[in-house]
């Protein structure tokens, strides 16, 4: 009775009063509230039409759920939507004249049609994402089809192209990108060949002296640029550093199908041309392994030595794959560049401990440091790092001769926010090292791949410890970790948000019953705060474990990793009754697109519903606990 008398009191309200509280939560929260009433359902469709901000990237929603919840809003500004159940039929009501931000994600089954009519429609757009376009099989972009977006949003500061633009005829590519805003201050595109790049900047270099550079007619204003291309060239690089002279982060990604000739490959020289005008702050030139297990192999250390003497003012460097570059290199960076706050090295063949040996003599505040398949490294060099007291993301995965000594050093880090460890040498008496003053502030701790750990480092980490801030945790290819350890876990009541457990073959039912039954917070839940949950692989995992993955268990899951093959019939049924659940049973890593900036957790409690869900879907559980019950029919007659 008292919850029937508390809901009348709310109902009975200023319908004004609700409006503007509901008005703080976020576009999940609005529509949970609706769901369980026809006040709050009343407000929920009045505020849709003044909101100035409707973010939903949790789900993929489809057209029929999208439209009601985007009405006619004069207010609205900014839009961010995950587009992977839309299509061209959607751009109706998608695009408000009205918007200054637009990020549509996933955009794989629209058309050009989507760029040419946001240039239509939205002209007075300030930032721009969208990722994926037309990559599905029958969909076009017409280089009219940029041009239209970029003669049309004038006012255009920030853009992101997150698909393959090689697939605009190169000879009309310039002239296209003439059209575009004055105003653009930030670009980044997902592909885009080196040569494209080099003709697209050419025709605009200024004069020959660098001190007293003639504005280039394209893109006159950027000072953000993030390419991913085929290669990193001499070419390229000093084409960008001499035509874009306001340039104060520089981000360059290539993946070489083939080992790249000279003509195609970043140099000394090229590297020399790099901040001429001595403006970068951010620059990250990295040679991803994607395709082929390839090196930057004609840069030294004469290339560093050249390049740091315009370095002073850089604030963040990241290096990856320069596998000639010794310690000679990497510390002439750091002793140069005074101001440096982040550094990151991948594939650092030749970094050794002395690269640190002195850190403490400079002037160096790092907060962020990665060196990951810096194999070199020993615990001597963490623990010189560790006399920076303010880091707050340590990355040393795949650094393999790190041992509890590196834990010793790690422990007193009173600020670490991220810890990552993977394949490293460290045992579970180690670990607890953590626990004095490290593990209260961690918001993510991977241990993926560290062979010696068993289910005791469980206890190790967290026993007699209130953890307030972990909430993604990384326990994949433990091979001594079972189902005793995950009990010990579910246990701790630490509301995780991310947990994966891959490739632990003593991994199994129980564990997954003990998650889906996790209780935290004095009883406000039942159930487990998981947004992600990979077992891909995990050996006991068996058909029984998919009856705990159905509703109303896990309310909040959005990505589950399971092997397929355990029971095909069941992960289609999973599937099926839970369309907003991302089902991935190829190993793939799980996790949101990384250009994803979702405004992150809800605000509202949940009991062992997800109300959300359940206002788009109007499902019928019944139906849901039918198709499973046919699932479950159908292994038993197989076993």
């Amino acid at each position: 009775m008292a919850s029937e008398e508390e809901e009348v009191r709310l109902d009975h309200l200023p319908q004004a009063l609700l409006a503007t509280i509901m008005t703080k939560l976020d576009i999940a929260s609005i529509c949970s509230l609706a769901s369980t009433s026809s006040t709050f359902r009343f407000c929920a469709h009045h505020i849709l039409s003044f909101l100035p901000t409707f973010h939903l990237l949790d789900i993929a929603p489809s057209g029929e759920l999208l439209r009601p919840l985007l009405p006619p809003n004069p207010y609205l500004m900014s839009l961010k939507v995950d587009c992977g159940r839309l299509d061209d039929s959607a751009l109706a009501f998608l695009l408000k004249p009205s918007l200054l931000e637009l990020c549509l994600h996933n955009c794989a089954d629209f058309s050009g049609k989507l760029l040419s009519e946001i240039g239509t429609r939205c002209k007075d757009l300030r930032s721009l994402y969208l990722g994926s376009v037309a990559e599905k099989r029958g969909r076009a972009i017409h280089i009219s089809d940029l041009e239209e977006l970029l003669g049309g949003c004038s006012q255009l500061e920030a853009l992101i192209l997150m698909f393959d633009v090689s697939l605009f005829l190169r000879h009309n590519f310039a002239r296209v990108w003439a059209s575009a805003s004055e105003k653009l201050t930030s670009l980044e595109i997902g592909y885009i060949s080196s040569v494209t790049v080099t003709e697209l900047l050419s025709p605009n270099l200024g004069s020959h002296q660098p001190l007293n550079p003639v504005l280039p007619s394209i893109l006159p204003s950027i000072q953000k640029l993030c390419l991913s291309v085929d290669y990193i060239t001499d070419a390229m690089v000093g084409t960008i550093s001499k035509g874009l002279v306001f340039l104060t982060h520089l981000d360059l990604r290539d993946a070489p199908l083939i080992e790249p000739r000279i003509t195609f490959d970043l140099t000394n020289a090229g590297l020399q041309q790099i901040n001429q005008l001595g403006r970068l702050k951010h620059l990250s030139l990295v040679r991803s392994q994607e395709f082929l297990a390839t090196y930057f192999r004609r840069v030294n250390d004469l290339g560093l030595l050249l390049m740091a003497d315009k370095c002073a003012n850089m604030e963040s460097i990241c290096l990856g794959g320069f596998c000639r570059v010794t310690d000679t290199g990497f510390k002439t960076i750091l002793h140069s560049c005074s101001h440096l706050y982040k550094l990151k090295v991948t594939h650092g063949t030749h970094l050794t401990d002395l690269v640190f040996h002195d850190i403490s003599a400079t002037s160096l505040t790092l907060t962020h440091v990665s060196l990951r398949w810096c194999n070199l490294l020993t615990n001597h060099a963490v623990v010189s790092l560790a006399s920076n007291k303010e880091l707050k993301v340590l990355d040393l995965r795949d650094c393999r001769s790190l041992g509890d000594e590196a834990l010793q050093a790690i422990g007193v880090l009173p600020k670490l926010k991220v810890l990552l460890l993977d394949g490293s040498d460290i045992t579970d008496a180690g670990l607890s090292c953590l626990r004095p003053h490290v593990i209260n502030s961690l918001y993510a701790l991977s241990l993926r791949g560290c062979k010696r750990l068993t289910d005791k480092c469980i206890t190790a980490l967290f026993n007699g410890c209130s953890v307030r801030e972990l909430r993604e945790l990384d326990l994949s290819n433990l091979t001594n970790l079972s189902d005793n350890g995950v009990l010990l876990l579910a246990k701790s009541r630490i509301p995780f948000l991310e947990l994966r457990m891959r490739q632990c073959p003593l991994i199994g039912d129980t564990s997954v019953m003990a998650l889906a039954s996790m209780q935290f917070d004095e009883a406000r839940w039942h159930g487990s705060s998981l947004r992600l949950l990979d077992l891909y692989n995990s050996g006991g995992i068996t058909p029984l474990a998919f009856r705990w993955l159905k509703k109303p268990y896990f309310p909040r899951l959005k990505w589950l990793g399971v092997t397929g093959s355990v029971n095909r019939d069941m992960v289609d049924a999973l599937a099926r009754s839970r369309p907003f659940l991302h089902v991935a049973c190829h190993g793939e890593e799980l996790g949101a697109d990384p250009y994803d900036t979702s405004d992150g957790l809800y605000t509202h409690d949940y009991d062992e519903v997800d109300e959300f869900e359940q206002w788009l879907l109007e499902a019928d559980v019944d139906s849901d606990d039918e198709e499973f019950g046919d699932a479950e029919n159908n292994e038993e007659l197989v076993v």
